[in-house]
């Protein structure tokens, strides 16, 4: 439970094959708000809920994807008790210098088995825009597009999910909250640092460093609905949904933005609490899980990944 240490998922960035389509996409139909444009072209967004300067990086580059994956922690002390738990597990632990990123201070980073660089940080500076604190509105400025709340959680594919599994628990003290569990081992784990069903999960996968989805949290299933009906209005590429999974309990739809990365928006699940039990699904069960009400998976759930 997200007491101390890691506090939940900070900022994740994206590649992307054209910064205006890209800016279109995630500010006009997701909802979240321009920051700014950094000296280097990449842009930061956030989503109207949050506090922190962004939660969302998008630099444009020849192949869509990843780049990182960061979670933020309690304190700056917090980094180094980290890099010297990660070191001892035996990871190699990098560092990056304050003001990388405008808005943030120094952030202590690692590459898992599975591929992707994932960052710790304690620092960020509160947004210009940050939502209301005194005597707040429900929202600051009227919400539009798809409504997202906040950037909630990522799913990332590689290779080796069983050691990064292993790192989250002994490293960073999340836990197991879910997992697929076929015959040849271990499918799809789902982590939590927090009372959320999941802020990261992973799937195996033979090519490392591949990006599912990055997840928006929106206030209920009417807030789908919207997007469902958004996504219809200006033909944004549709995967799945609306629909809700058996693994979390979540409601769900998903969709691509103009470079292939694929976006989920995600509103309630259940509430979990660090001395419940880790639920597990059988290879049998697996499109009900993924998928409560088709009670099956599509093959670009499976297969497209960035």
């Amino acid at each position: 439970m997200a007491i101390s240490g890691v506090l939940r998922p900070g900022f994740v960035q994206l590649r992307v094959l054209n910064l205006n389509a890209a800016l279109k996409h995630y500010v006009d139909h997701i909802g979240l708000n321009k920051v700014m444009t950094g000296p280097d072209g990449r842009v930061y967004l956030k989503a109207p809920d949050e506090f922190d300067h962004h939660s969302l990086v998008l630099r444009e580059a020849a192949e869509a994807g990843v780049d990182v994956t960061a979670f933020k922690v309690a304190k700056d002390a917090d980094l180094d008790h980290f890099a010297a738990r990660i070191e001892a597990w035996g990871l190699a632990v990098g560092t990056v210098a304050p003001g990388e990123q405008p808005g943030l201070g120094r952030r202590i980073g690692v590459t898992l088995t599975t591929g992707h660089r994932i960052e710790l940080y304690a620092h960020a500076d509160l947004a210009d825009d940050h939502p209301e604190i005194s005597n707040p509105e429900i929202w600051k400025a009227e919400p539009r597009g798809m409504r997202a709340q906040r950037m909630d959680h990522i799913l990332l594919y590689g290779p080796g999910i069983g050691k990064a599994q292993r790192f989250f628990e002994e490293c960073l003290d999340f836990a197991l909250t879910e997992k697929v569990e076929t015959p040849d081992g271990l499918l799809a784990i789902w982590l939590s640092c927090s009372n959320k069903a999941h802020d990261v999960a992973f799937v195996e996968h033979a090519v490392p460093n591949k990006l599912h989805h990055v997840a928006f949290q929106l206030e209920d299933w009417n807030d789908i609905g919207n997007a469902a009906d958004l996504i219809g209005r200006y033909d944004i590429a549709l995967d799945i949904g609306p629909t809700r999974h058996g693994i979390t309990r979540g409601q769900t739809i998903y969709f691509f933005d103009p470079s292939g990365n694929r976006n989920e928006v995600f509103s309630g699940g259940y509430t979990y609490y660090p001395d419940n039990p880790t639920r597990g699904w059988d290879a049998d069960h697996i499109g009900k899980a993924i998928f409560y009400y088709e009670r099956a998976l599509n093959e670009r759930f499976l297969g497209v990944v960035t």
